[in-house]
């Protein structure tokens, strides 16, 4: 910080992040995105298999309804999201480029795709999935503001594994 800078103005993690059309470059991008294990689980296949099988954003439906491209200040992909609906219920599904994990910006990240998700549905209560063993993103979501309401065991590509269900609670959101 230099000294012209005031403290109230300077934040570590300053990111400007907005909602966007999920746009087939930006589908393409995700699916060329590799996490490190364990995390690798949340790879995509490529973009010729998503659109070939219609699956998730591969599908022009689903990718105009559920999904949306999340851009940093310098309009740069830096994650996405996709609401879910389910009756009086928008799940979030959530996912941050590979190179911004582990910098802080996941609480930022979340409360952008949840005010999106608000002026979507703003009657329905607002959940998301995390598996159980992903302490790094319950972190997040819980300085987000999100509270573990159940746990449960369901399949994943690789077996089944315990997940969290955790709610939106603005009683335990961070400032």
């Amino acid at each position: 910080m230099t000294d012209n800078q005031s403290s109230t103005h300077y934040k570590r993690h300053s990111h400007v992040m907005t909602i966007h059309t999920m746009e087939i470059r930006y589908a393409r991008e995700i699916c060329e995105w590799a996490y490190e294990e364990p995390f690798d689980i949340f790879n995509w296949p490529s973009w010729e298999k998503m659109q070939k099988d219609g699956i998730e954003f591969g599908d022009s439906v689903l990718r105009e309804e559920q999904y949306a491209a999340v851009l940093g200040g310098s309009n740069e992909l830096i994650g996405f999201a996709q609401f879910f609906p389910i009756t009086g219920v928008t799940r979030l599904g959530l996912g941050l480029r590979p190179d911004l994990c582990s910098q802080g910006l996941g609480p930022a990240f979340i409360r952008t795709i949840f005010r999106e998700a608000i002026r979507r549905a703003p009657w329905n209560e607002i959940d998301l999935e995390v598996l159980a063993w992903n302490t790094r993103a319950i972190r997040a979501y819980e300085r987000a503001g999100f509270r573990i309401t159940d746990t449960y065991s369901r399949g994943t590509p690789r077996g089944f594994a315990e997940f969290h269900c955790m709610v939106y609670d603005p009683e335990t959101a961070e400032v």
